[in-house]
């Protein structure tokens, strides 16, 4: 059998040649033997992911590997309270993996969606008998029966037809049916003007066809869409490369400093306690042990995962349901959208905008979609009353017309062809009845539109009998001879109306009549000559009208636009100069078109994809093509779509946003957000939502990482400086005294600032309302480090403070208990742990904003802020005089004014960090 060519540039003859093949079929055993070769008419699935996968997935990155093996080292070099730390650490690793898990679960089912495309049987003939087969039983060469309402089944070529229209909106994004016709085309036509084959996946809308099998499987169109996407790489999201990058260095940064506590530790105890060096090491590893425990922000994972749940529980009150949770974040830092135009920016919804009358000129109607009993506008004024000539006008678009508006559920619906359609709702809008004038206006007879005769020809029973026309302009003026009240027909005047209709993006019909007294037939050679020209309608798919809005905020916010499209340059100009989104600079193209995309170099493709913002006639290859472009030049993308055309490019996407109502199955399974509404305004507020996510993850990050390193330096420095003293235990009732290195704080009691304290105030911060000029700057540089300079500093600035605050009242304490029992270094410790829960507390206070003060952003602007700090001043509460806290953790109460002294010192971080925001607010 012959290799993959462009079957639509073969006239039928010769492709039936080519497949060697008949019109009345292949025979039975043809067919067996080319279903071997070829194997079934199915599109290969993609191998799904596992639960392992799913779980292996949330598991392998670093930060996650430095909990486990710290979790595992603590349980193995101290089988007693190393146990216990250790379970802790894990049982955060497995609710952050349980949590990732549910989340993903359903994703990477785009090209299982892909096989729901192709319908479970088919019409074919076989030696001339007419046979309903299993489509996966279909082989190129066999000829396919199609009527109006049939899913095709494979790729084919046309050899019979009668006025066949398929709607491809699916592969293609044209909003309209194809118009198909047997005549070849040129060979590098995209998929839209291969006018002469029909592709798996499509809908029959009107007439009949008959069809060979040129393709099927995996090398359909439907096929490729489906290797695409399995081919296409799921990019990491900024957020999760950001925190990738943070948990190496938080890695290196540990192994380090652990290493050198280790070897200054395992020397100063040699030479305090005189002991031989495998014992002054084994008792050194449990201070490596504690500085890996409080450097690691062990609740850091579960607090971005919480924070992006936040947002798509938000996000989905403002209709964009989130199937991926980064992907929240992404669309907070999206640079370029580049968009769908049907059914995305435009109500997929055919609408009559203009009409032309020959006596009135032109109209323009009001309101758009399919909302009847309008109005009519003419030069920006309302007309209540229409004109007789352009009554007439409407009246012949409602009776040549075989679509009805249906009311269902209170929802107008066309049922019938889009463009028919139109007519009925342009003339339900200026007031005309379309029910009773065509049960007044009964209809004979019809001549059908026929591609090549490009008219459709009525008879009726009005004004004795009258044949009205309807079709291309062209078509219809050469039958014309005369205007209403019998004027001379101005063809030259005519055909520049239509010209300038066309301009504007607008599909063009005209209409026309003449007498027909007595008849009760119609003939083709009816049609020929005599027509009265009634007028000119042109139609449009026209933009959203919150589109509009939605767009200016999004390049209000730095965000630039970008719309694609399957249809032609002119309509995708039209719709571009409505949406504003044509580029500012009068340089730049104004249209690209896929043909002319696909054959530019990487560095051509780079800078078209940059500088124009509309793309028309584009194949499902060229937007994946232009959306990898755009990320050459480090753009982040997303990319919205609603039908299969769009699948790949979703996938390749950084964020892909799918249609919900309009969208395919594939499409939605393909994205990482659906919008619920169809409403590109909705990706407006989502962007708004995420921008928001990510500064309160921001936030988050500025709150718990100084208390990590703090709780670090707070053990280098005791490794480094602090004393041996002579310490008194009870173990198993036996008084033991032992020299030994004090530590400010234990890792148990690490594990309690870390775990519980750290979660439970950095988790409000998650809450937080928008910053007042969220879209009011432009995107976060992709390029740019999450640990920026600010939050570098401001780490050290805090855990610096903290560290001098904590160690300073533990010596204190110490010192003041008078004795060296464990007692007194219980109490010691447990003031140094409450010095640093102070200093959380209001270090939380100065982190609900990074640049104001909390009087600025509203005290009760974030109510949880201070139900976390609530809960944390009982359970610090229970920590400190709880009996059975004293057993987990070695604490001990505290006098109140003890307590005082701990919050007076937490309280200096407030005057220190308000300096820092004055300082850098001051230009």
């Amino acid at each position: 059998m012959p290799d993959r060519q462009p079957w639509h540039a073969l006239r039928v003859d010769e492709t039936i040649a080519r497949m060697e093949t008949r019109p009345d079929g292949l025979t039975d055993a043809e067919a067996a033997q080319r279903l071997k070769i070829h194997g079934p008419n199915v599109i290969p699935r993609g191998k799904g992911d596992t639960a392992l996968d799913l779980i292996w997935r949330q598991i392998n990155n670093p930060f996650i590997w430095v909990l486990v093996v710290s979790a595992l080292v603590a349980m193995a070099v101290d089988p007693t309270g190393g146990v216990k730390n250790g379970l802790v650490i894990l049982a955060v690793v497995v609710l952050n993996t349980i949590i990732g898990f549910v989340q993903e679960f359903k994703a990477g089912k785009a090209i299982e969606a892909l096989t729901r495309m192709v319908p479970e049987n088919v019409s074919v003939l076989r030696e001339g008998r007419k046979l309903t087969l299993a489509t996966a039983d279909l082989v190129p060469g066999d000829v396919v029966l199609l009527a109006s309402g049939d899913k095709v089944p494979a790729d084919m070529r046309l050899i019979q037809l009668r006025s066949l229209q398929v709607e491809e909106a699916a592969l293609t994004g044209e909003s309209v049916p194809t118009e198909k016709r047997l005549a070849p085309v040129a060979p590098a036509a995209g998929i839209g003007d291969r006018t002469c084959m029909v592709f798996g996946g499509t809908l029959v809308t009107h007439g009949t066809g008959t069809a060979v099998v040129v393709e099927t499987g995996a090398r359909t169109e439907l096929g490729r869409i489906s290797t695409m996407l399995r081919e296409t790489t799921e990019l990491r999201t900024p957020l999760t490369e950001a925190l990738t990058k943070i948990g190496w260095y938080i890695t290196i940064a540990i192994v380090v400093i652990a290493l050198a506590v280790l070897v200054l530790g395992t020397w100063r105890t040699m030479a305090e306690t005189g002991v031989e060096w495998i014992p002054a090491l084994r008792e050194t590893v449990i201070f490596a042990i504690a500085l890996a425990v409080g450097a690691i922000p062990e609740g850091l994972p579960a607090i971005v995962t919480i924070a992006l749940a936040i947002g798509v529980q938000r996000m989905a009150a403002r209709r964009a349901v989130v199937r991926k949770l980064p992907a929240v974040e992404t669309l907070g830092s999206t640079t370029v959208i580049c968009s769908d135009k049907t059914g995305t920016l435009t109500r997929n919804e055919m609408t009559v905008q203009e009409i032309w009358t020959p006596a009135s000129g032109a109209f323009a109607v009001s309101g758009v979609g399919y909302a009847p009993r309008g109005e009519l506008q003419r030069e920006g004024m309302l007309v209540r009353t229409a004109p007789a000539d352009l009554t007439d006008l409407l009246l012949a678009g409602v009776l040549c017309n075989d679509a009805s508006l249906v009311n269902e559920e209170g929802q107008w619906k066309i049922h019938g062809d889009p463009t028919e359609g139109a007519l009925v709702v342009a003339a339900e809008k200026v007031g005309l009845d379309v029910e009773k004038a065509r049960a007044q206006h009964k209809r004979l007879d019809a001549i059908p539109f026929e591609s090549e005769n490009q008219f459709m020809a009525t008879l009726h029973a009005q004004d004795g009998g009258r044949i009205l026309l309807k079709g291309a302009p062209e078509a219809v003026l050469r039958r014309c001879t005369s205007t209403p009240g019998g004027g001379t027909l101005d063809a030259a005047l005519v055909l520049r109306e239509v010209e300038a209709l066309a301009a504007r993006g607008m599909r063009v019909l005209a209409f026309a009549a003449r007498s027909a007294p007595g008849q009760t037939s119609i003939q083709m050679s009816d049609t020929q000559a005599g027509f009265t020209l009634l007028g000119l309608q042109g139609m449009i798919d026209p933009p959203r009208p919150e589109v509009i809005a939605a767009i200016e905020l999004c390049h209000q916010a730095g965000i630039n636009v970008k719309m694609i499209t399957g249809d032609h340059q002119a309509t995708a100009q039209a719709i571009a100069a409505q949406l504003n989104i044509l580029p500012k600079d009068p340089a730049a193209p104004r249209a690209i078109a896929g043909t002319e995309f696909a054959q530019m170099s990487a560095s051509e493709l780079r800078e078209a994809a940059h500088a124009c913002n509309v793309f028309a006639r584009f194949a499902p290859e060229h937007k994946l093509t232009l959306v990898r472009a755009l990320q050459g030049r480090n753009e982040v993308v997303a990319m919205t779509g609603d039908g299969v055309n769009d699948a790949p490019a979703l996938k390749q996407a950084n964020i892909g946003v799918a249609m919900g109502i309009t969208g395919t199955s594939v499409a939605k399974e393909a994205a990482g957000i659906v919008l619920a509404d169809d409403n590109f305004a909705s990706i407006a507020a989502a962007v708004e939502e995420g921008r928001r996510v990510y500064d309160n993850l921001i936030k988050a990050l500025a709150f718990v990482l100084p208390t990590n390193l703090g709780l670090a330096l707070i053990l280098v420095w005791a490794v480094a400086f602090f004393p041996f003293a002579e310490v008194t235990h009870v173990i198993g009732g036996v008084t033991q005294t032992v020299r030994e290195l004090l530590l400010p704080i234990a890792p148990a009691q690490l594990l309690w600032i870390n775990l519980v304290a750290a979660v439970t105030l950095a988790l409000p911060l998650a809450f937080e309302a928008k910053e007042p000029d969220v879209m009011n700057r432009p995107p976060r540089d992709p390029g740019a480090p999450v640990l920026s300079r600010f939050i570098v500093m401001r780490t050290f600035v805090v855990a610096i403070l903290m560290t001098a605050g904590a160690i300073g009242l533990f010596l204190y304490e110490f010192r003041a208990a008078g004795d060296s029992g464990s007692a007194a270094l219980s109490k010691a410790q447990t003031m140094a742990v409450t010095t640093v829960i102070m200093f959380q507390i209001f270090y939380l206070l100065n982190c609900r904003s990074l640049r104001d003060s909390m009087l600025k952003i509203g005290v009760f602007s974030n109510q949880s802020v201070f139900v976390g700090i609530a809960a944390i001043l009982v359970l610090q509460a229970l920590f400190i005089y709880a009996p059975f806290m004293h057993a987990i953790f070695a604490s001990a109460p505290l006098s109140a004014g003890d307590v005082l002294l701990s919050i007076v010192v937490g309280a200096l971080i407030l005057p220190v960090i308000g300096l820092e925001k004055w300082w850098r607010n001051r230009g």
